[in-house]
């Protein structure tokens, strides 16, 4: 049975960072916070896609600062779905980056914005900077839970089929 559930929730990784490579790609600033506060995503540098089973599995890696993606857009033609993106979220000037798996959703290699120096002065608790640290890890969390609903409401919707012919048409116009 764990089996099923971990394939199940492989697919549907896969098809959210596959639809967010989508909307990114179109529309990068149709995102907003619960507090109506708008922000942009975007998927740079680096991106893994994946197609097959077993034996039959074929990946995909494409990397670099200045890089079009193709070979990972032309992955999506041929039926691969993205299994690990690296994602840039600006909001207010303030940028996060960091790499999400498909598979669990582990995000890894994140980077927030610095505090600024003068911010904290001597009399601040020495513990403040840690924990700005995580208040910043914790906005990255909440911005992927913010795109994830967008997407999972979606998902479950009527609309859900006129989002997958979008889909298709953006990835054969990218190739």
């Amino acid at each position: 049975m764990s089996d099923y559930s971990s394939s199940v929730d492989d697919i549907l990784g896969q098809e959210f960072l596959t639809w967010l490579w989508y909307r990114s790609d179109t529309s990068p600033d149709s995102f907003v916070t619960e507090d109506g506060e708008g922000f942009t995503v975007s998927m740079e540098q680096r991106i893994i896609v994946q197609g097959g089973n077993g034996d039959a599995k074929e990946t995909a890696s494409v990397s670099g600062a200045y890089s079009s993606l193709g070979e990972a857009r032309f992955g999506l033609s041929m039926g691969k779905k993205v299994v690990r993106a690296l994602l840039h979220i600006e909001k207010d000037s303030m940028i996060y980056q960091f790499v999400v798996k498909a598979d669990d959703f582990t995000l890894s290699s994140v980077r927030t914005p610095t505090a600024p120096k003068d911010s904290l002065s001597e009399e601040d608790d020495p513990e403040s900077t840690f924990l700005e640290k995580l208040f910043l890890i914790e906005n990255c969390a909440d911005f992927l839970d913010t795109i994830y609903t967008v997407f999972i409401k979606l998902r479950l919707s009527r609309e859900w089929e006129q989002e997958v012919a979008e889909i298709r048409k953006w990835m054969t116009e990218s190739v």
